[in-house]
């Protein structure tokens, strides 16, 4: 059964005191127990926040596939296992621009993940060039293949996918809940074709796409988004409870 998931990825935001008060907001709204809430915060955060953290998973951002080594301010797999964390963010947009995160050394960090039993929340998504183009099934599509579709169906079973529409974000242009829905059924009919109905009905797939409390219930009610990956909106407590309560 597909897992309901709002996670917040709070990217290179918040100061210490913000941060603790963020969570202990959380912590006092009450959600369904249907739905599972994942902040994702700085590094510097992460320890002290999962202790503080009631009902609320704290996951990390990024790391780096390698157990250990000389790789100077690089935070490993294997410490974030050691922490404690059960949840990590790839392929996210960020990541690849701006970092040049290509799709092997992606799958490489998934399989690093995996390896230890953490549950990835693969990110992938179209710039406005590949949308207008009209090419961004088969874009995304070379991305799950590149970097996912390796795995063996249980395995695939600790990932959940975001679909990020990168030409809808600070563009000026919004995906309608039609193009959500659109692309989310056209990712899972790739993993149907690729293992099983049965493996493609138990992936839940998030829309990441500036998903807010104005555009959440319209998101949540298409067939094929099971939540969001959350941007500025996870930044304040009673946003992020509306999208966590917009099922």
């Amino acid at each position: 059964m597909r897992k309901k998931i709002v996670a917040g990825n709070w990217k290179m935001n918040l100061l210490h005191k913000e941060a603790l008060q963020l969570v202990s907001s959380l912590n006092e709204q009450e959600i369904s127990s249907d739905v599972i809430r994942i902040v994702f915060p700085p590094f510097i955060y992460i320890s002290e926040l999962r202790k503080q953290s009631q009902n609320v998973f704290v996951g990390a951002q990024n790391f780096y596939p390698k157990e250990s080594g000389a790789y100077t301010g690089e935070v490993s797999i294997n410490q974030l296992k050691d922490l404690g964390v059960e949840y990590v963010l790839v392929g996210h947009s960020e990541r690849r621009m701006y970092f040049n995160e290509s799709d092997e050394f992606l799958k490489e960090k998934v399989d690093a993940a995996i390896r230890l039993g953490i549950h990835v929340i693969f990110c992938c998504g179209e710039s406005l060039e590949i949308r207008d183009a009209n090419t961004h099934e088969s874009f995304v599509i070379n991305q799950l293949n590149s970097s996912l579709f390796h795995l063996s169906s249980e395995e695939l079973k600790n990932i959940t996918i975001a679909y990020e529409p990168i030409w809808a974000i600070g563009t000026g242009r919004t995906a309608s809940s039609q193009q959500a829905e659109e692309m989310h059924a056209c990712i899972r009919k790739s993993i149907e074709d690729k293992y099983s109905q049965e493996v493609a009905d138990s992936i839940s797939i998030l829309y990441g796409g500036s998903c807010n409390a104005s555009n959440a219930n319209e998101m949540f009610a298409c067939p094929n988004v099971d939540g969001g990956l959350i941007g500025g909106a996870s930044l304040k407590a009673q946003d992020f409870y509306a999208i966590s309560t917009a099922y």
